[in-house]
């Protein structure tokens, strides 16, 4: 009897448990989320308070109609934000907060508001070594969670597409030590240049608009054909101009563009980039603008610009470090650029003064003309199509490409140098 009141009790134990268990998981408490930026000598951070949280903790009625908190409250919320955060220097110093700005969430449930600061050390104090003390909406709730995480840090290259856990707090550990001391700023510059290295590596957009550009580079033009190979110092001055002039359009629009200094949208740009491509397709087939591939090259590195420039603001580079950022992001695009000129140009040079250089510029230009329309296309109506997904697919082997045209270039200058041998024997 004894035996089966227990089995009973266990089993109605079991399943309030389970039903807690699943109200818990169907209701789950939203964590906050704190996000610092190191700059050089402050350190900025950005909130994210979970509204219907903050309403319990802050003691107001916050969520019946959360778009007017900030008419309301601002002033309030303000105070309390700064009396639940100090930020301490490791000899117990207490830094200055301030609260920069405040914002709505209120696109989708939960909603959230979101909180600027700025925290600066005493004199004297590092920016780098701190201990955050933080209570916001633990001090009430003791269920609630706050993510503490690096979202920008240049000495450390922390970048906000790839921000840094730091740790969990709750309402038993309300603080954290903060130590980012030990780095320097050549590891930032490093990772900077890597991501323009990467930027034109992966983006397969950027690297056949400058593919097809080298595609008529070895020739002359004549009654609106390509002719004859020009020579080995009109292919070299005709590359030089080129790769010039689009360095220093796509240099300028990305300084402007990084400062803001330029509107546009990334839809847009994406699609002018394509053209680009389509345009300089057309003219490896037939010229266009011979003589003038520099100048349109300036044009086209504008327009690629813009969106080298929407990169760096994506990965939320602080105004501190911004000029040091396009510096080194413009090296790693050069640094990627001369690359793929260095083991591509010497082929086509090869290639350019045998009969196979028309067909390998023709087969090329009608690739490239094929993928900018598909990519034209899936921008403008932002929806996949084959063509575009089957270019999108081939990015990682386009190495073998190189190979390829290596091999060419290659076979076909030995079977030159036989012929030319055999045609000079035959008057020996």
């Amino acid at each position: 009897m004894i035996k089966r009141k227990i089995i009973a009790l266990l089993t109605v134990t079991l399943i309030l448990l389970s039903t807690m268990a699943s109200v818990a998981s169907a209701h789950s408490m939203p964590s906050s989320v704190v996000s610092l930026d190191f700059n050089d000598n402050v350190v900025t951070a950005e909130l994210i308070l979970p509204l219907d949280r903050l309403e319990i903790s802050f003691g107001k009625t916050l969520t019946d109609a959360p778009a007017e908190v900030l008419d309301k409250y601002q002033a309030e919320l303000t105070a309390y934000v700064k009396q639940h955060i100090n930020p301490v220097s490791p000899n117990d110093e207490r830094w200055t907060v301030d609260v920069t700005g405040m914002s709505l969430q209120l696109s989708a449930e939960p909603y959230d508001l979101i909180v600027d600061l700025s925290m600066s050390p005493p004199d004297g104090a590092p920016s780098d070594h701190f201990t955050l003390n933080y209570d916001v909406i633990l001090h009430e709730i003791v269920t609630h969670s706050v993510l503490v995480s690096v979202r920008s840090d240049w000495n450390h290259a922390v970048t906000s597409d790839k921000p840094v856990l730091l740790g969990t707090l709750r309402a038993d550990v309300t603080s954290i030590e903060i130590d980012r001391s030990g780095g320097n700023w050549w590891t930032g510059f490093e990772n900077i240049v890597r991501m323009g290295i990467s930027h034109i590596a992966e983006g397969t957009d950027h690297l056949l608009f400058l593919l097809v550009l080298l595609l008529p580079a070895p020739l002359v033009a004549h009654n609106k054909r390509w002719k004859e190979f020009g020579g080995v110092r009109h292919s070299i001055l005709q590359l030089l101009k080129v790769v010039t002039a689009f360095t220093l359009g796509h240099s300028l629009t990305l300084i402007a563009g990084a400062l803001d200094w330029i509107p546009g949208t990334s839809q847009l740009i994406e699609v002018l980039i394509a053209f680009s491509i389509l345009i300089s397709a057309v003219h490896a087939l037939r010229p266009l603008f011979p003589g003038r591939e520099a100048l349109v090259a300036f044009g086209f590195g504008l327009i690629h610009g813009m969106a080298f420039a929407s990169l760096i603001g994506d990965i939320g580079i602080s105004p501190w470090h911004m000029v040091s950022s396009i510096f080194a992001f413009n090296i790693g695009i050069e640094l990627m650029q001369l690359t793929v000129i260095a083991v591509t140009m010497p082929w086509l040079l090869l290639l350019s003064v045998t009969r196979v250089f028309p067909y390998v510029r023709i087969v090329g230009a009608c690739i490239a003309i094929t993928a900018s329309v598909g990519w034209i296309a899936e921008r403008i109506m932002s929806k996949s199509n084959p063509v575009a997904a089957v270019v999108n697919v081939s990015t990682p082997y386009a190495a073998w490409l190189v190979v390829a045209l290596a091999v060419l270039a290659i076979a076909a200058t030995l079977k030159r140098t036989v012929m030319t041998k055999k045609h000079r024997s035959k008057y020996v």
